[in-house]
């Protein structure tokens, strides 16, 4: 039949549904991201296959209800101490070097997804609504290079991610919205590791305590020859929302 009647984008988001998402009535001939059905979930019987072409059923973690005091869109994060960060494979850039926009998703431990990124731009939950954002900008400074701000909801800035310069490791400052510094980050001395798994350390201020950790996964070949990073991030279940996403944005920058 025709196509209904476009629906406008969710109210606060001003650049329209991100890349890849649309409106339940508009129409389109690619949904990367579908929600399964949670109550007559998708069965195969034996010996029968999912047809070509057809989309995988997404499964998302239920929305958790609004929280006194917590930033609209992280509700998800107060119910979560991991969370896995998977970037999409791009097999255009691997084969022609040519950069395109990272996609990434955002799981638990369920394997439910909890948010898509896209580009460093921008944090998505079911539905294009936008969560939180992070820019990065540069530093016109001699101990920085690189400063991402995170912003929950967007235009509203909950802190820093600055990345200084050091001979030997990857050192990062995580900043609350004065630009005080709250807790560092500390790398590895290679963070390409071949064959294993890269560990960047989040540490109190005097580097005494372990707070938490963001490890890059070690993906095999692919790992070596595409540009399909994989992340697990590691915080305490109690710990201040705002610095959970502090430390997920972190993840970004590196």
């Amino acid at each position: 039949g025709p196509p209904g009647p476009a629906v406008a984008p969710p109210a606060g988001y001003a650049g329209g549904w991100p890349v890849g998402y649309h409106s339940p009535q508009q129409p389109s001939t690619f949904f990367p991201y579908r929600p399964a059905v949670a109550a007559h979930p998708t069965q195969y019987q034996p010996g029968k296959y999912q047809m070509p072409n057809q989309p995988v059923p997404i499964t998302w973690m239920p929305g958790p209800p609004p929280i006194p005091n917590c930033p609209p869109g992280l509700e998800y994060l107060t119910q979560l101490d991991t969370i896995h960060v998977l970037q999409h494979f791009e097999p255009l850039e691997m084969i022609t070097s040519f950069e395109t926009n990272n996609g990434y998703d955002v799981k638990n431990n369920l394997d439910q997804m909890v948010y898509v990124a896209c580009a460093c731009t921008g944090i998505y939950v079911l539905g294009g609504v936008c969560a939180y954002r992070c820019i990065c900008s540069f530093l016109p400074s001699v101990t920085a290079s690189l400063q991402l701000e995170v912003q929950c909801p967007p235009g509203v800035t909950i802190g820093f991610v600055a990345e200084h310069w050091n001979l030997c490791r990857a050192v990062y400052s995580i900043q609350n919205e004065k630009k005080e510094n709250v807790m560092r980050v500390r790398g590895p001395c290679s963070t390409y590791g071949c064959g294993s798994d890269s560990v960047f350390e989040v540490k109190s201020l005097d580097g005494v305590s372990n707070i938490g950790s963001i490890i890059r996964k070690w993906n095999g070949l692919l790992s070596a020859m595409a540009d399909a990073d994989q992340f697990e991030i590691h915080f305490p279940l109690d710990m201040d929302v705002k610095m959970k996403a502090m430390i997920f944005g972190a993840c970004f920058l590196i």
